[in-house]
């Protein structure tokens, strides 16, 4: 298992795979590299993209040295651009997503960002989520009640409590509670841009490599609208809706996506591996 060594001297692991230019996927808020998007999408990219799958700190192999600032996890980032020698695109989903966008505004030798639904709020088509949401997800972490902690986070993003009560009891649970002491990172990243108002374009204005933003056909109309906002906010995005999509967005459906911005040409998609 590879490592690279951010500035705080966190060790970030990570796989390298495939060839070509390199990409770096930025995971979800409970992912790591052997659970979430990115452990669908690096075999499916491998073909025509160097890909760097990592550990977002905390989470799988990699480092948590405290105390924990969005500036470090933007690090960790620039560090797996020295990895790759010095340039590489950056795909986010999510708060992946708000992630990806902050190290893009922030470091150099990131070529091209694509990004996929960034869960920021900017209007009133759906109800703010305030600093006291995000307290209360602290607050249970810190009392070590990871179960309690992914609960409220869940409510949050639409899933009903019954629907929570059967996760508890299947496996998922299992693999998403070690990790749920991360949720407020996720908290840091977006909570700003959470309470129902218009972006600030200025915040992002040196994020001037081509952009894709995209979102799904079927998310609700709250995620669509921040997205096209996001785009209409960046200095240098195109905007897309992939049909039929929602925020849990198909490797099927957004590889050929991915590979038409990033490369400017399209190509077959390879088929993901059977499990063993």
């Amino acid at each position: 298992m590879p490592t690279v060594q951010s500035k705080d001297g966190t060790a970030i692991a990570y796989d390298r795979t495939g060839s070509g230019p390199a990409l770096i996927l930025v995971d979800v808020a409970l992912c790591f590299r052997r659970f979430g998007p990115s452990h669908d999408l690096a075999p499916m990219l491998a073909s025509r993209f160097t890909i760097y799958s990592y550990d977002r700190r905390g989470r799988g192999e990699s480092g948590d040295t405290q105390p924990y600032a969005v500036d470090r996890e933007v690090e960790d980032i620039e560090a797996l651009i020295g990895a790759a020698g010095g340039h590489a695109m950056l795909y986010g989903v999510s708060s992946g997503a708000a992630l990806a966008l902050e190290a893009a505004s922030r470091l150099r030798g990131v070529d091209k960002l694509m990004l996929y639904e960034a869960p920021f709020i900017v209007d009133d088509s759906r109800g703010p989520l305030t600093s006291d949401y995000w307290g209360r997800i602290s607050d249970a972490v810190k009392a070590n009640h990871r179960g309690k902690a992914l609960a409220l986070f869940m409510r949050a993003v639409g899933v009903p409590g019954p629907a929570i009560f059967v996760m508890r009891l299947t496996p998922i649970w299992k693999k998403l509670k070690p990790v749920a002491h991360t949720l407020p990172y996720d908290g840091a990243l977006v909570s700003e841009n959470q309470r129902g108002r218009p972006l600030t374009a200025r915040r992002w204005q040196s994020a001037t490599m081509p952009t894709l933003v995209a979102d799904g056909g079927k998310s609700p109309a709250w995620m669509r609208n921040a997205t096209k906002a996001l785009a209409d906010a960046l200095p240098n995005a195109t905007y897309r809706t992939l049909p039929g999509q929602t925020h849990m967005v198909k490797a099927d459906a957004h590889v050929p996506v991915i590979m038409e911005f990033l490369l400017g040409a399209t190509a077959p998609v390879a088929p993901r591996a059977s499990p063993a």
